[in-house]
């Protein structure tokens, strides 16, 4: 087994959060955006500001860099390649999306069609993120 590395480890998740800012950017910023909004208001709150962006952008690079360092992780055991990448991104999202979307949803805090919606998105999501984000990682 060889030792992670951190600078592949970094640029694969910097290209992985790319790729979950840009599903994020369409799927929320124009896609879902009314629907965002609307949900927003009925929890008495205004749409997100412009300003606060700049969060959700730097928590998806970080999560792109924590997807790529599972990668890494498992791929001793599972082997280089797509698969890997695409098992780190499910798993995540297991833990991550589903989990926490089953955790959400008896609060009643959006509506269930946007819940299983953006749940769905992720899910497609991560795993592109992750392989996205290993074809830049090697152990060399």
């Amino acid at each position: 087994m060889g030792r992670i590395n951190w600078s592949r480890v970094i640029l694969g998740g910097l290209l992985a959060g790319l790729v979950l800012n840009v599903v994020d950017y369409i799927y929320y910023g124009v896609v879902m955006k009314q629907d965002m909004a609307a949900a927003m208001q009925a929890l008495g709150k205004q749409p997100i500001p412009d300003s606060i962006i700049w969060v959700f952008v730097v928590w998806d690079f970080v999560m792109g860099i924590g997807l790529v360092w599972l990668y890494a992780a498992i791929r001793p055991r599972f082997g280089a390649g797509v698969k890997t990448a695409v098992i780190a991104g499910l798993a995540l999202w297991f833990f991550i999306g589903l989990m926490s979307a089953i955790g959400e949803a008896p609060m009643g805090l959006f509506p269930q069609r946007l819940m299983v919606i953006s749940t769905v998105a992720a899910l497609i999501a991560w795993p592109i993120a992750g392989a996205a984000g290993a074809k830049f990682y090697s152990e060399m």
